[in-house]
C-alpha cells in the first residue's frame, strides 16, 4: 500500500509541475508535506540522511554559488560583455549571434544557467532593440548554448550538480569526461545555427550605429569590485579542481568563496541575499523529500532492479537507454525533477556493473541525455522558462511551440553526437 500511496503522490506532483497547472514550489512543498505526514518517509531522514533526505551538498553548492554571482552581477560584467560582442560583430545577424551565443557557453561551465540567462538576456534585447531586429532568435540560441555549455563541469547545470554529488563525481571527473564532448557539440551547433537559424537572420544595418555608440566600458560599475570579485571566482574554481587533493566538498568551496566573496568585496549582504533565488533551493529540497518518499518505500528498488534485469549485461544497450531515454523524457518534464527522481534508479544500475569505467560510463550517458534534453521544449530546463518570461515581459514573446521547433532539432542533434561520443570512449 506505502508504494502505491508514494507513487501516486509522486505521479500527480509531477504532472502539476510539468503543466505548469500549480507552482512549482507549492507542489513539492505539499507532496514533500504530504510524504512526512502520511508516514512514507521518516521525518528525521529528511534532514539527516544523506540517501533518504535532502541532499544539503547540492542545496548549499547553489547558495553559495548563488551569493558570488550577485556580487559579481553588480560589477557590470556582463553588460560590458555583451556590449563588446554586438560592437564586434558591427550588426551582422549570424555573427551577433554567434558572439552572444560564445559568451554564454563559455560562461555557463562556471555559473549555472538560469543566471546566464538572467544577466544576458536584458542587454540583448537592448542591443537588439537599437538593432530593430527580433530578439527572440537570440534568446532561443543563448537558452540552447547555455544548455550546451553547462553540461561541461559538475557546478554548470543542476543535473550534474545532483549526479555529481550522489555518484561522488570530482569537478575533475567532469572535465575530464564532460568537457570534450561538450566543446564538440557545441562546436557543431555553433555552425548548424546558421542553417537553424536561417530565415530568422535579418539584419538591419540603417541602425549600426546606435550599436556602435554605446560604451561598454561605462557598463563596468566598479573595477576594484570587479577584480575582487573575479579573484575569488577563480579561487573557487581552483578549489573545485583539487577536490582530489583538499578532500573539501563542492558545497564547501562554495560556501567559504560566498564568505570571502562578501568579506573582501565589502558588498552589504542586504543587496545581495535578494539575488539569491530562494524558490529554487526550496523547490529543491521540497523535490528530494518527494524522492525520499520513493526510496523508503522500496520503488526505487523496484524500479532498478528492472532495469537491470531488461539490460543484463549489455551495458552499452544500458547506456543507450539512458542516453536517449533521459533526452527523450527530460524534454517534455523539467529536467531538475526527472534528473533527481532517476538518479537513485541509475545508482542501482551501476552497483550491477562488472567494474568502476562500465559505472562511470552509465553516470556520464545519464548526465549528457538529461543536460542535453533540457533544450527539447519550452519547459525542459529552468533557463528556458526564465528566457521567455523575459521576453514575455519584454513584449516579444516566444510561444512554447516555437521554442520547440528549434529546441527538439537541437536536442536530436546533440543526444545522437553525444551517444558516438559515448560508444567510442567507453565501449
Amino acid at each position: 500500500m506505502a508504494p502505491v500511496l508514494a507513487v501516486t503522490i509522486f505521479v500527480v506532483a509531477f504532472w502539476f509541475i510539468a503543466t505548469e497547472r500549480a507552482h512549482k514550489v507549492k507542489t513539492v512543498l505539499v507532496a514533500a508535506g504530504l510524504m512526512t505526514v502520511l508516514g512514507l518517509v521518516p521525518g528525521e531522514r529528511i534532514f539527516y540522511s544523506e540517501h533518504e533526505g535532502i541532499d544539503w551538498n547540492v542545496i548549499f553548492l547553489l547558495l553559495g554559488m548563488m551569493v558570488i554571482v550577485g556580487v559579481i552581477k553588480q560589477t557590470g560584467l556582463f553588460d560590458f560583455l555583451a556590449i563588446w560582442a554586438a560592437k564586434r560583430s558591427r550588426g551582422k545577424p549570424f555573427r551577433l549571434m554567434v558572439m552572444l551565443m560564445m559568451i554564454t557557453a563559455i560562461a555557463s561551465p562556471v555559473l549555472d544557467n538560469v543566471t546566464i540567462i538572467l544577466l544576458v538576456a536584458p542587454v540583448t534585447l537592448v542591443i537588439c532593440d537599437r538593432l530593430r531586429i527580433s530578439p527572440q532568435p537570440y534568446l532561443i540560441a543563448e537558452v540552447l548554448a547555455s544548455n550546451i555549455g553547462g553540461a561541461a563541469t559538475l557546478i554548470g547545470d543542476p543535473p550534474n550538480i545532483i549526479i555529481g554529488s550522489r555518484a561522488g563525481l570530482t569537478f575533475n571527473d567532469f572535465l575530464v569526461h564532460m568537457a570534450p564532448a561538450v566543446a564538440m557539440i557545441f562546436a557543431l551547433f555553433v555552425l548548424f545555427t546558421r542553417v537553424l537559424f536561417h530565415a530568422d537572420l535579418h539584419g538591419n544595418t540603417a541602425h549600426i550605429g546606435d550599436v556602435m555608440a554605446l560604451q561598454e566600458k561605462r557598463a563596468i560599475k566598479d573595477t576594484r569590485l570587479l577584480i575582487h570579485a573575479l579573484a575569488v571566482l577563480a579561487a573557487v574554481i581552483v578549489g573545485f579542481g583539487l577536490h582530489s587533493v583538499l578532500h573539501v566538498a563542492p558545497s564547501i568551496v562554495a560556501l567559504v568563496g560566498a564568505g570571502a566573496m562578501l568579506l573582501l568585496t565589502g558588498v552589504d549582504v542586504t543587496e545581495v541575499l535578494p539575488e539569491v533565488e530562494w524558490p529554487t533551493l526550496v523547490f529543491f529540497m521540497g523535490l528530494f523529500v518527494m524522492v525520499a518518499g520513493l526510496v523508503h518505500t522500496g520503488v526505487i528498488e523496484m524500479l532498478g532492479t528492472a532495469a537491470v534485469s531488461a539490460f543484463g549485461d549489455n551495458w552499452l544497450l544500458a547506456a543507450s537507454a539512458l542516453i536517449f531515454g533521459s533526452a527523450v523524457l527530460g524534454a517534455f518534464v523539467d529536467n531538475i525533477p526527472y534528473t533527481a527522481t532517476m538518479t537513485p534508479v541509475v545508482e542501482g544500475m551501476v552497483a550491477q556493473t562488472p567494474d568502476d569505467e562500465t559505472g562511470r560510463a552509465l553516470w556520464w550517458s545519464f548526465a549528457l541525455g538529461a543536460c542535453f534534453g533540457g533544450n527539447g521544449t519550452a519547459v525542459a530546463a529552468s533557463a528556458n522558462v526564465v528566457a521567455i518570461g523575459i521576453a514575455h515581459r519584454a513584449g516579444h514573446p516566444i510561444s512554447f511551440w516555437r521554442f520547440t521547433k528549434y529546441g527538439i532539432v537541437v536536442t536530436l542533434l546533440s543526444t545522437a553526437l553525444a551517444w558516438v561520443y559515448v560508444w567510442l570512449r567507453y565501449f
